[in-house]
């Protein structure tokens, strides 16, 4: 299934199941955004300073080894998180927040296309998953979580085109 614009392309949709889990890492708000309104610095600040080193050596979420997550959801106050998933009850590291997240099934998009462009993200692409998300029978949560999950291979490594793979993910109702 290939479905998109020119540019990026929406190249899977499918429903799996998220278990109980941790995330750990660093949680962001409207007030941490820049100028064009992400936060593309956060997640440059994570890479200058390492700060991931503090994951190296703890037991990941079984499937989720070394992938990044991106987190968000609107309780009331918008937030964002830069982290990885965890087992529930994982220790949690200095310097680092966590948020318990219930077992939950998730409907994924794997979006194709340049991270570089900025192409990957943004309410256009949500709405996109949304929708086609409802075409395959699914219920996207209204205030649910959203999860950018940087692949460690689908991501981490640019085709011939220099294209990757993002995955993201959005609660669906029970």
């Amino acid at each position: 299934m290939t479905k998109g614009d020119d540019r990026m392309k929406i190249i899977k949709v499918y429903r799996e199941h998220l278990p109980e889990l941790r995330l750990i890492g660093k949680r962001y708000t409207d007030a941490d955004r820049k100028d064009e309104g992400g936060y593309r610095h956060k997640w440059k600040e994570w890479f200058d300073n390492d700060t991931a080193k503090v994951f190296v050596g703890m037991k990941s979420l079984p499937g989720y080894a070394n992938d990044m997550i991106g987190a968000m959801r609107c309780d009331g106050e918008f937030e964002y998180w830069i982290g990885m998933f965890f087992p529930k009850d994982t220790e949690v590291p200095e310097g680092m927040n966590f948020v318990d997240l219930p077992k939950r099934d998730l409907g994924t998009c794997w979006i194709y296309g340049k991270e570089s462009t900025g192409e990957l993200y943004g309410p256009k692409v949500h709405n996109q998953c949304v929708r086609l998300l409802e075409e395959e029978g699914m219920t996207p949560a209204k205030d649910g979580w959203c999860f950018e999950r940087y692949h460690s291979s689908r991501f981490a490594r640019p085709d011939e085109k220099g294209n990757v793979i993002l995955d993201y993910c959005i609660y669906l109702e029970k």
